[in-house]
């Protein structure tokens, strides 16, 4: 699992490339907690992920969870027309604001 992180105009951007499942949900999780804070906005970069097991949507599920706690913003972008699936069918899409491009993704956390 690869993760990146950089910050653009107050938004911290997070690109992910690798499957995310069992073995590497908790190093996204480990990775990705410590950069929310009060209000933060978080783009979470998904292209380069091509498959997510159920570990995987928890993991997303906690970090969407301690966001909100602290009144911040999270945007999916990229994500693989399985993954999109998966989650709309099992209902974590309807906690996510999901974009198709990560040009999107910014303009939609800039706006809010």
């Amino acid at each position: 699992m690869e993760i990146r992180t950089e910050t653009t105009g107050g938004i911290t951007v997070v690109s992910l490339r690798g499957d995310i499942d069992a073995s590497t949900a908790p190093q996204v999780q480990e990775s990705v907690l410590p950069l929310v804070t009060a209000g933060s906005k978080l783009l979470m970069d998904m292209t380069g992920v091509p498959y997510m097991s159920s570990a995987g949507l928890r993991a997303l599920l906690s970090l969407y969870r301690q966001v909100a706690a602290k009144d911040g913003k999270l945007v999916l972008v990229g994500l693989s027309e399985e993954i999109a699936d998966t989650m709309s069918i099992t209902g974590f899409l309807d906690f996510f604001a999901a974009r198709g491009t990560a040009a999107e993704g910014l303009q939609f956390l800039q706006e809010g």
